[in-house]
């Protein structure tokens, strides 16, 4: 599990690097998990997606991590009450900021999956065996009734 732990803080150092390095517009951690799926993908890309593995040391590092995440939310909180004149005199901006993202995310995310599921509809009924038209049971009679 120690060696797991470093990997995942390898990734998150490494993703910290890269930020810097190319001036990205998103915190290093998120592009050290990008690094992360991007490494558990290629390791397993032999593999049929049903079967991708996470590795068990890593599996267990990620519910040791999980089960203490309440903890993390420690630092945020303490700064929100830090804060606490700030939000007083700014809560209406504030506030319209959250609702109005909650708002933007769920309808971005819905139209997205919107999208996917059409295409992966469309994709099933492509790959499908089509079925032989056959004629209509009257017109069957009707040719059995002449012979």
């Amino acid at each position: 599990m120690v060696a797991a732990m470093v990997g995942l803080l390898g990734c998150e150092l490494a993703g910290e690097l890269l930020r810097q390095a190319f001036h990205l517009p998103v915190p290093g951690a998120v592009v050290g998990m990008f690094l992360l799926a991007g490494t558990l993908v290629a390791v397993n890309r032999k593999r049929p997606p049903e079967a991708m593995a996470v590795p068990p040391a890593l599996r267990r590092a990620a519910d040791a991590l999980i089960g203490h995440m309440g903890l993390l939310f420690v630092p945020a909180g303490v700064g929100v009450i830090a804060e606490a004149d700030l939000l007083r005199q700014q809560w209406l901006p504030i506030l319209a900021a959250v609702l109005g993202s909650t708002v933007l995310g769920l309808a971005v995310t819905g139209l997205v999956m919107s999208r996917v599921t059409r295409l992966v509809e469309k994709r099933r009924s492509a790959e499908a065996p089509r079925a032989v038209p056959h004629a209509s049971l009257a017109g069957l009679c009707r040719k059995q009734a002449r012979s």
